[in-house]
């Protein structure tokens, strides 16, 4: 196979959680440039139509928008549904719908806590663990791509005080590393992505504090950008991966390395 045909993606399924807006968005872009039908699902209807037009003036045509919130567990059976009745199968689901709550750790509302550990670890899991019965371990292949955050590989800077979000994407780490090792014998790769800091809705308020300094401390001297992520997505996505499993790749301008 060559090299072009190894990140080939054409006519694969890709279930994007979060895609309407920000990094999913930004992925969504990627996979569909790279001929996958895209399904998109947010809570949000609005979003959702606004990013299938934006799909849609760039190019990418086959895109499927499903308003669906992760935290209504109930819900993610006929999510899965509405995909398999469209397409008949998912080939690459990504994990990236999530969550944050700033509070100190001895006041952090118990509601807060719930809500960031719900959407960014328990809808994780049942989303992978209902495509994979479904679709994924019937066929033997697909990729799950888990997007954590470089918050799972280290504490809070002095100042910021996000624990459950720190500590759901350090759950999200390992979560990639134990379905990997499960479900590898019957060719299903699952990895992380670990972003750094990026311009979102998520980060805007800490950013317009931190940025200077998490600037200064990087050593390729940036936060990520509108393009940052779609390599590492059609990289993990694609063939060009198979021989990669249970691996977290830190997309952060070199920050977690000084």
């Amino acid at each position: 196979m060559s090299v072009k045909n190894l990140f080939k993606l054409d006519g694969k399924v890709a279930l994007v959680t979060g895609g309407s807006r920000g990094l999913g968005l930004q992925m969504a872009e990627a996979l569909g440039e790279m001929g996958c039908k895209l399904v998109i699902t947010a809570r949000k209807a609005d979003e959702l139509a606004e990013a299938e037009a934006h799909l849609s003036a760039l190019g990418v045509t086959d895109v499927m928008p499903v308003q669906n919130d992760l935290q209504k567990f109930d819900q993610i059976p006929g999510l899965v549904s509405a995909v398999l009745e469209r397409h008949g199968q998912i080939d690459i689901l990504i994990n990236n719908a999530g969550a944050n709550w700033a509070a100190p750790a001895e006041d952090f509302p118990d509601e807060a806590w719930h809500k960031v550990m719900n959407l960014n670890i328990t809808a994780p899991f049942f989303l992978s663990r209902e495509v994979g019965k479904r679709s994924m371990l019937p066929r033997q292949q697909g990729k799950i791509i888990n997007i954590a955050s470089t918050g799972g590989l280290k504490g809070t800077a002095k100042g910021v005080t996000t624990i459950a979000y720190n500590t759901s994407k350090a759950a999200a780490i390992n979560f990639t590393r134990t379905l990997a090792a499960e479900w590898g014998p019957r060719n299903i790769n699952v990895n992380a992505i670990c972003p750094g800091y990026f311009q979102s809705k998520m980060t805007a308020g800490l950013l317009d504090r931190i940025q200077d300094g998490v600037i200064a401390r990087s050593p390729l001297c940036r936060i990520g950008g509108e393009e940052d992520l779609k390599g590492s997505v059609v990289f993990l996505a694609s063939e060009a991966s198979r021989h990669i499993t249970g691996q977290t790749l830190i997309v952060d301008g070199g920050s977690s390395i000084v």
